[in-house]
């Protein structure tokens, strides 16, 4: 598992283009699960949601909401604090600027990332599901092409894994010698690996019962990591290996969160292209127009409604890039 490549693999050794159509997208619902009190960032959080923040020039929610649409995903459900609901709400709508559809429910208390499914029962339905946490940021070459994959999976869950210098703050996955999935474990004391699991995930319409079925665990949390061992013990994990270079950005400290804006600042001012601009995105997926996206520009007197003009209209005179 040391070798820098990117794996595909399941515990019984087959890759996802052994349980998927070639072309077919079963996903088409995503949840972004952005409560939580991120007490870790007080007094910044005190009156306003961790996933309202700024990272550089966008909210931190955009970023997750901007790789559900990279997925092609179109439907959303974000889950908040009953506190923080109104002010999502009016920063992201309903989502039909966006050629989306955007809902919102409630989490009283943070009971655990696979509460999601307890919360989101009704909105997810009979479909697959993805979930993604409301502070995680991914930036990489090829995240669209692995995103999509995902999303052609028939049947059971896809999670991801990256190699951090801090296993024991995650969950924990570990490995045979043939690259396939043995073991999970939430934030233990003496991780047996160095590999963890991010803040997004795909699952089949198992997940609602699974989540509903789940024991709290000695936190008193819905634990995620029960949800991917069911799967795992199940013989339907896929876990996908984020290649060296990828950017998992997790910004539950003030320091992690600077690190997160300098991070897009940097590559942003380097390439001339916003990293995770929901309008660009919408655009370039088909979910808007031109005229559409022009409109958006024009609402914002800026530079970032200036670079959505460029991306719509590259000879209007205003900045932006139109790659």
């Amino acid at each position: 598992m040391n070798d820098g490549k990117r794996r595909v693999c399941s515990p019984r050794g087959t890759s996802l283009n052994d349980e998927r159509p070639a072309t077919a997208m079963h996903f088409h619902k995503g949840i972004i699960l952005a409560g939580g009190a991120g007490t870790r960032l007080y007094p910044m959080t005190v009156a306003v949601s961790k996933q309202l923040l700024p990272i550089y020039d966008k909210p931190l929610i955009y970023y997750p909401l901007s790789v559900l649409m990279l997925a092609g995903i179109r439907e959303v459900l974000v889950i908040s604090t009953p506190e923080d609901a109104g002010s999502f709400q009016r920063l992201l709508g309903d989502g039909s600027r966006w050629g989306m559809t955007i809902r919102y429910a409630q989490q009283p208390r943070p009971e655990g990332l696979a509460q999601a499914f307890v919360i989101g029962r009704q909105f997810v339905g009979r479909d697959h599901v993805a979930l993604i946490l409301g502070d995680n940021i991914f930036y990489g070459q090829g995240l669209q092409a692995m995103l999509q994959q995902a999303t052609q999976l028939r049947s059971g869950a896809t999670i991801f894994a990256y190699p951090v210098r801090d296993p024991q703050r995650y969950g924990v996955i570990e490995f045979d010698a043939d690259g396939r999935p043995v073991s999970l474990e939430e934030k233990p004391k003496l991780p047996r690996s160095n590999i963890v699991v991010p803040g997004l995930y795909f699952y089949d319409n198992q997940v609602l019962d699974i989540a509903a079925n789940l024991e709290p665990s000695a936190r008193g949390e819905l634990e995620i990591t029960d949800v991917n061992r069911t799967y795992l013990d199940r013989g339907q994990l896929h876990v996908q290996l984020f290649s060296r270079g990828f950017a998992w950005l997790d910004t539950g400290t003030p320091e992690s969160l600077l690190e997160a804006s300098t991070f897009v600042e940097v590559i942003e001012k380097r390439q001339g292209l916003k990293i995770c601009c929901p309008e660009e995105i919408a655009y370039r997926m088909g979910y808007i127009a031109s005229s559409q996206l022009l409109a958006l520009a024009d609402s914002l007197n800026n530079s970032y409604g200036d670079y959505l003009a460029g991306v719509a209209a590259p000879t209007s005179g205003r900045r932006g890039s139109p790659t």
